[in-house]
């Protein structure tokens, strides 16, 4: 199925329906007194987390949604029936916001947690509920009052514990198949990942966390530039960032210093909250530098980088410096609270 994070659509609620002006008419009762019925409420539209879906594909295609009117009032004191609501299924992780004021309606985060969309118009009144003692035949109602429409763009964040950043062929596809179950593409060519990939980290029987794999990033990335932008929001759920750095790039004439920093800038641009939240230093496919050398290039990396934060060195494609990473990952994770 194709990976869809985003979607607009339309809401249209239903309208309630009219109260009735109605008397009683009975044999042998000439004045029997007004007995019209209230309205039905109109159809609400409601969105309810399923966490058996991933995807808004579905949304792309059904744009509109539109709830029934509630039933008019009748006759002999008969209300009119409410419509029934609409529900709307989308993934854990859904954010709904209003697509015209950017206002946030709902954030779906929990398994079946239900939120209201548009509200449904109240239904009139009937003649029956303005009788008084000095008004016995009123022929005043109320009209159903009108349901909520709304343009809404609908967004999936997913719900991951830790996010994998760098450029294209960093190697984070790589070592989400190094240390989860999940299998990413992999493939030597820029934009191998198309959309982001979730991996399960067990590292003991009880003790596990989520990895998010989105499409590397590039320079000028918060500004449209590649594909990373369009799948940056699935970090903003994350409580750590892993920064992976390809210390041995295929291309002679690039720079991973340069190459790290356009991606820091890339980060504080486009989410300065984003940039805040803690991130580790990840240095990658350390197999294919000699073993004489590793310590002199990663050491002169980290002073040209200017980096003073936490670091680990590994080869995502050998599992060298995996299991100390994914250890560390844990208990940073479980020291930050679960």
């Amino acid at each position: 199925m194709k990976f869809v994070d985003e979607a607009t659509i339309e809401v249209h609620a239903g309208k309630g329906g009219d109260g009735a002006v109605s008397f009683r008419r009975e044999k042998f009762v000439p004045r029997g007194g007004p007995d019209g019925g209230d309205g039905g409420r109109g159809g609400s539209i409601f969105a309810v987390a399923d966490r058996n879906i991933n995807t808004l594909i579905d949304y792309r295609y059904a744009r509109i949604h539109r709830a029934k009117n509630g039933e008019p009032g009748r006759g002999s004191d008969c209300n009119g029936r409410s419509a029934e609501d609409i529900t709307l299924r989308v993934p854990v992780g859904t954010v709904v916001t209003d697509a015209e004021s950017g206002e946030l309606i709902a954030d779906l985060a929990n398994n079946e947690q239900v939120e209201l969309l548009a509200k449904g118009g109240r239904g009139g009144l009937g003649n029956l509920n303005f009788k008084s003692s000095v008004n016995r035949a009123p022929r005043q109602f109320t009209p159903g009052g009108p349901g909520e429409s709304r343009m809404l763009k609908l967004e999936l964040r997913v719900l991951a514990d830790v996010g994998l950043l760098g450029l294209p062929n960093a190697g984070k596809s790589t070592l989400i198949r190094a240390v989860s179950a999940a299998r990413p593409k992999v493939a030597d060519y820029p934009f191998t990942t198309l959309h982001p990939n979730l991996g399960v980290v067990r590292v003991d029987m009880n003790r596990s966390f989520v990895v998010a794999d989105i499409p590397g990033l590039i320079e000028g990335a918060a500004e449209g530039a590649g594909l990373g932008h369009q799948f940056l929001r699935h970090l903003q759920r994350t409580r750590l960032l892993l920064h992976l750095v390809d210390i041995a790039p295929f291309d002679e004439a690039a720079d991973p210093v340069k190459d790290a920093r356009a991606i820091v800038a890339e980060l504080k641009k486009y989410d300065p909250a984003l940039h805040a939240k803690p991130r580790w230093l990840v240095i990658n496919k350390v197999d294919l530098v000699a073993e004489d050398e590793r310590e002199k290039k990663v050491k002169a990396f980290l002073r040209r980088f200017g980096w003073k934060g936490k670091t680990f060195i590994i080869s995502a494609l050998t599992g060298e410096g995996c299991r100390e990473l994914t250890y560390a990952v844990m208990e940073h994770l479980e020291q930050q609270g679960t």
